[in-house]
């Protein structure tokens, strides 16, 4: 681990934060690779039964490029004639790549200001709880960019195609309230109470059947890009699946005896 991104592991929740408060949690080099390999580990790790995504501070989840530190690669990439973003293929599209395909639910909870890459990694999460304070900005755009850190797959999928194209090639700050509207937000609460709110949201998913809240995101994702026939055998292949699981013979067993079922993520 890294002190720029710090990990703690508690009752299936992992819970992973950006830990660079005074640069608005920037994401330089160090950084990139440190939450890269973070949450690589904890969408391979099975005590992981959900991921809660922070940044430190009140100012910012995080606001994406450390400018600074990349205007001194963009120099050297000149001298070198390398490639001057390779940090996409590098770190954003293997740290995207995990926090969308783990077959565990993902919760960013935003604080400030999420900009940049810090947008997009909030977008990857499968739900966002944001606090009233906050606010999303693409931002790409304005420093001649294209989307990156999956933006151009996550944002239209949130909120359409034409205000996705709106918001990627006019950014602004989408403050929480128009973000809750949008569909940007699962939920927004008050600054003071969001750390609170984002970890119980992000630990009830921890406890839940983690198998077929995986097999949920398996469907969604298969759905959106095959036709109803094949989406048909798909949901049959991963209800088979979680039928098989140790969580559906306890939620049934539950159901019957009129109590609340202990799931175990098996």
């Amino acid at each position: 681990m890294s002190d720029s991104v710090l990990y703690e592991l508690d009752g299936g929740l992992a819970v992973i934060t950006i830990n660079r408060p005074d640069a608005m949690n920037a994401l330089d080099v160090p950084t990139k690779v440190a939450l890269r390999d973070t949450v690589i580990q904890a969408a391979g790790d099975p005590a992981v039964r959900a991921v809660l995504l922070t940044g430190a501070g009140d100012r910012a989840f995080c606001v994406g490029q450390d400018l600074k530190e990349h205007l001194g690669l963009l120099k050297r990439a000149e001298e070198t004639g390398e490639a001057p973003l390779k940090t996409v293929s590098e770190h954003y599209n293997p740290l995207v790549r995990a926090l969308t395909g783990m077959r565990k639910p993902t919760v960013a909870a935003v604080g400030g200001v999420a900009a940049g890459a810090g947008a997009s990694l909030a977008f990857a999460c499968d739900f966002r709880i944001v606090a009233d304070t906050a606010g999303f900005n693409t931002s790409f755009a304005g420093v001649a960019l294209t989307a990156d850190s999956g933006a151009s797959w996550t944002l239209p999928r949130l909120v359409g195609h034409a205000r996705a194209t709106e918001l990627l090639m006019f950014p602004r700050t989408v403050k929480a309230p128009e973000a809750l509207a949008l569909g940007l937000a699962t939920r927004v609460v008050p600054s003071a109470e969001l750390a609170a709110t984002a970890r119980a949201f992000a630990q009830q998913l921890a406890e839940g059947p983690t198998v077929a809240y995986g097999a949920i995101k398996a469907a969604l994702d298969f759905g959106a890009s095959h036709s109803l026939s094949e989406t048909l055998d798909k949901e049959d292949e991963l209800q088979n699946l979680a039928g098989a699981s140790e969580d559906h013979r306890i939620a049934v067993r539950a159901f019957v005896a009129k109590e609340q079922p202990k799931y175990v993520g098996r």
